[in-house]
């Protein structure tokens, strides 16, 4: 049974303008240190946008948990690649609350644009 879904959209320049402007205090504030590590490199801002899109989905996808703190979403890449969601603090008491059992996540970015859908599913 899904039991939410939140879609978010992000435009990469947007993350990268903010990243040029406040550097380390937004990437440290916003990001985990997995997520910091991953998007190192040529690829930082649509990485970072996409990331930015998950935490955002999965807030809508949640209810907006009282509380949450952005450290509190995350996503970890499988070792086969896959994005998958990570949740703590206020998230995951949100999600707990729920009786959900599980979070999908998909990411994508072209044109300028990074996209996430989080659904979060229950039990049948």
């Amino acid at each position: 049974m899904i039991l939410g879904v939140g879609v978010d959209i992000c435009p990469v320049q947007r993350i990268e303008d903010i990243v040029a402007r406040q550097g380390d205090a937004f990437v440290d504030k916003v990001f985990t240190e997995t997520e910091r590590r991953y998007a190192t490199g040529r690829a930082q801002g649509e990485r970072l946008a996409a990331r930015w899109a998950a935490k955002e989905a999965a807030i809508k996808a949640l209810g907006a948990p009282t509380g949450m703190k952005w450290h509190d979403i995350w996503v970890q890449n499988r070792p086969d690649g896959a994005p998958e969601l990570q949740l703590a603090g206020a998230a995951a008491a949100r999600f707990a609350q729920l009786g959900a059992v599980r979070t999908w996540l998909t990411l994508s970015h072209a044109g300028g644009m990074a996209v996430a859908v989080v659904i979060i599913e229950g039990a049948p």
